[in-house]
């Protein structure tokens, strides 16, 4: 039987309807099974290709001298380098400069590795990289929000096969995060805490939606995901922004999340996702109110008319359900 739960944190309701799951489906389409080359020429991210890239802003090396994760501006980058962030008006219409920050980064050297066939080792590397980059984007002077994401996969928004990530800094914050951030203020004044780390605790409590538990950090389906195998990973201690993390937490968040990304290949057949750091945005990071996390948002379903023309998700899979088989898989 369907029913309706509220997530707290990104205030959706989402109907439950595990019975979804039986429709039939006249697009099915079975999983292609491509086999890559461990080097492609003309792929821009690939060893010996680096001439491709714009020039290089940063980058992890090897003993030998080579890199093993390197970062570039987008060559086709959303933001660019305009100073100007007057707002003009024309009237009831406002417009700006798209002025801020667009990287790639480039997360193996490989063209044949995903994200989820990386070492905990490698993975630690990257992670690294994205507070490097964090770190120096939010000193930038048009910067507002710090926003770091992965997609894999087709479905996932990808449009290149070598593993890369993406940061991207912009000068305004959209309505999702004030919305999210008001309601982590409001919590605060009323409850007198931190509304992720409530939800955090509940979570605990409850076990059923939990994937595993460590020293630093918590990995679990929220009550009300927003889809199957939607996942989230909290810092077990509260931190408002990413860079906050040690390099201690690092490798323990680098090690979870390989075996979450490993287990979700394994238990729903390697399905294109999107990886999210959510953190404070650059101003609010003093207030304390918001608790930085990471997201793991599987593309097994798409959002259709109901979603779009109501803003409401429909979960065709429980969580709890979705955690359970997780938690089976034999890494």
């Amino acid at each position: 039987m369907s029913e309706m739960r509220f997530n707290p944190i990104t205030l959706d309701w989402v109907v439950m309807a595990p019975e979804r799951a039986l429709r039939p489906d006249d697009f099915v389409r079975a999983a292609e099974k491509l086999v890559r080359p461990q080097h492609r020429d003309g792929c821009p991210f690939c060893t010996g290709n680096e001439a491709l890239t714009p020039a290089e802003i940063a980058r992890t090396s090897a003993a030998d001298g080579s890199w093993l994760v390197r970062v570039v501006p987008n060559k086709y980058s959303v933001f660019n380098a305009a100073q100007d962030l007057q707002r003009k008006k024309n009237g009831i219409f406002r417009s700006m400069a798209a002025a801020g920050v667009h990287e790639v980064v480039v997360e193996h050297p490989r063209h044949d590795v995903d994200i989820c066939d990386m070492s905990a080792e490698h993975l630690t590397l990257v992670l690294r990289m994205y507070r490097e980059r964090y770190q120096a984007l939010r000193s930038h002077p048009l910067v507002e929000s710090i926003v770091i994401f992965k997609n894999q996969g087709q479905r996932a928004g990808s449009s290149l096969e070598h593993s890369h990530s993406q940061v991207m800094a912009a000068p305004v914050l959209s309505s999702q995060v004030i919305m999210r951030l008001q309601e982590a203020r409001r919590f605060h004044e009323l409850e007198g805490g931190c509304l992720y780390c409530a939800v955090m605790r509940e979570e605990m409590l409850a076990e059923e939606r939990i994937i595993e538990t460590g020293a630093s950090f918590v990995a679990f389906m929220p009550y009300a995901a927003l889809s199957p195998y939607h996942t989230w990973i909290f810092p077990c201690q509260h931190q408002t922004a990413f860079d906050e993390i040690s390099d201690e937490e690092i490798v323990e968040l680098a090690g979870m999340l390989s075996r979450l990304l490993r287990r979700l290949k394994a238990a729903a057949g390697a399905p294109d996702y999107n990886i999210t750091i959510r953190s404070a945005p650059v101003g609010e990071v003093s207030s304390g109110c918001f608790h930085w996390y990471l997201s793991v948002v599987s593309r097994i379903s798409q959002l259709a008319g109901f979603e779009l023309g109501s803003g409401t998700y429909i979960n065709s899979m429980r969580p709890e359900r979705c955690a359970e088989r997780l938690r089976e898989v034999a890494l």
